[in-house]
């Protein structure tokens, strides 16, 4: 259901009037200094899966980001564009 939401939010505002929009779709996120999530569950499954990020990047690079690499990307999008409005996880590692 949070993707259909999700979906529908990205086309009303690239409908809006901004100069420009850029929505982010990240795969999976390794949190990364300290980084937790509000979420009990969410910690719990992190806390679990983090022995597993290392393969996970050897053998999904392109499905596999940071919080660090995100949040560079973001701001580099903000201040020089993306050539596209929706960046999937490999145009966010790109960017």
């Amino acid at each position: 259901m949070w993707a259909g939401i999700k979906g529908k939010t990205e086309k009303a505002l690239l409908c809006l009037l901004f100069r420009a929009a850029y929505m982010f779709r990240p795969g999976v996120i390794q949190p990364l200094h300290g980084i937790q999530s509000k979420t009990l569950g969410y910690r719990i499954l992190y806390l679990l899966a983090k022995p597993l990020f290392p393969l996970l990047k050897l053998f999904f690079p392109n499905y596999l980001t940071t919080t660090e690499h995100l949040g560079r990307a973001m701001m580099r999008v903000a201040m020089d564009g993306f050539p596209k409005p929706i960046l999937e996880n490999r145009d966010i590692i790109r960017a």
